[in-house]
């Protein structure tokens, strides 16, 4: 109507323009094998890519990022090649990204965040993966902003991530009280419960039995956005006791067709799980556990997200069968059914 009272202003083309390339995002917790995946990634020829966008090292920047690299990190000799000649990401990365706001709604505003990453996709030689430890309760953001993004989920056995997170749990035993958990805290934990208890008011530190039952509170918030927004979710358990099988399901899942299955598989190394009975027995987990879903099933607001992210939880039997034996997900949770997230 515009254009027939001005005929001077510009009107709509029948051009259809064309596609962005589609991303991959990495969600997944500290300590969940996320640099496994992220090394995967790294191997296939068709892609680029870029490890922790949103680590406070700033991997774009030479004189920041150092040069050390975690010990537990095995085939890994660098972070940063995938950054080098991106130092122009100053000017929009931000350090609140590590620990303030980490929850964001799809009508968040922070055009910063959203520049950032853009410019890493748009930089990107070949086909963009993203691995992040901090966007857990950003997905929907995540998802409003990067709609043709495929969003891949990585979860761990909660009790085993939990022991890797305290790097030597022998110095931070079952029995010690949450309020001297501070200087073993080497993941954030006490910050993130901070950020988030204003939200998730069972978070607060100040409330804890144990800072195991924080970390559940967040590994179970965190399963639920994940298995919501994912396209794909992952155990790393069974990508690491069966990874052909879990690598080729993935790779299908993000489209990619070209990766040799062999190569991958050499980025994955053995390991034991089940390590959690080194530090304390079934009982001690289960009872820190089950007053957890106990707190979660009496919290309204907990209730109204889990209700509106798949209705009631559901565990999966061939997950809890798994658990049991001590090589699945989790083992004495209710989690709900993978659910493709709303476009």
């Amino acid at each position: 109507m515009g254009a027939a009272v001005y005929p001077d202003l510009g009107v709509a083309t029948s051009e259809i323009p064309p596609r962005p390339r589609r991303p991959i995002f990495i969600t997944a917790r500290f300590r969940s094998g996320s640099t496994v995946l992220w090394n995967i990634f790294r191997h296939v020829d068709g892609c680029t890519a870029y490890y922790e966008p949103l680590n406070e090292r700033r991997w774009f920047d030479p004189q920041a990022r150092g040069g050390r690299t975690d010990a537990t990190h095995l085939g890994v000799s660098d972070y940063w090649r995938e950054y080098d000649g991106l130092e122009r990401l100053a000017a929009f990365y931000r350090d609140e990204w590590i620990d303030r706001h980490l929850y964001m709604d799809e009508s968040f505003w922070d055009p910063g965040l959203q520049q950032y990453v853009q410019t890493l996709v748009d930089s990107a030689p070949r086909r963009p993966v993203l691995q992040f430890n901090r966007i857990d309760f950003r997905l929907a953001w995540f998802r409003a902003r990067f709609p043709h993004a495929h969003i891949v989920h990585l979860y761990r056995h909660p009790r085993d991530q939990w022991c890797s997170s305290l790097v030597d749990p022998k110095r931070f035993g079952p029995t010690m009280p949450t309020s001297q958990f501070g200087p073993y805290d080497h993941f954030y934990l006490l910050r993130w419960a901070r950020d988030l208890r204003h939200r998730f008011p069972f978070l607060d530190p100040a409330s804890a039995s144990h800072p195991y039952a924080v970390f559940y509170f967040l590994w179970k918030l965190s399963y639920i956005f994940g298995e919501h927004y994912g396209d794909v979710s992952v155990c790393f358990e069974n990508l690491v006791n069966r990874p052909e099988q879990e690598l080729t399901r993935l790779m299908r899942a993000v489209d990619i067709d070209d990766f040799d299955v062999s190569r991958l598989t050499g980025c994955i190394a053995r390991q034991k799980s089940g390590k959690w009975r080194e530090y304390a027995d079934d009982e001690w987990f289960k009872r820190h556990e089950a007053a957890c879903e106990k707190a979660l099933s009496e919290d309204r607001r907990f209730n109204r997200l889990r209700q509106g992210y798949g209705g009631p939880p559901k565990l999966h039997a061939k997950a809890e069968r798994g658990a049991r034996e001590g090589r699945g997900a989790f083992q004495g949770t209710n989690t709900p059914r993978a659910r493709r997230p709303p476009r």
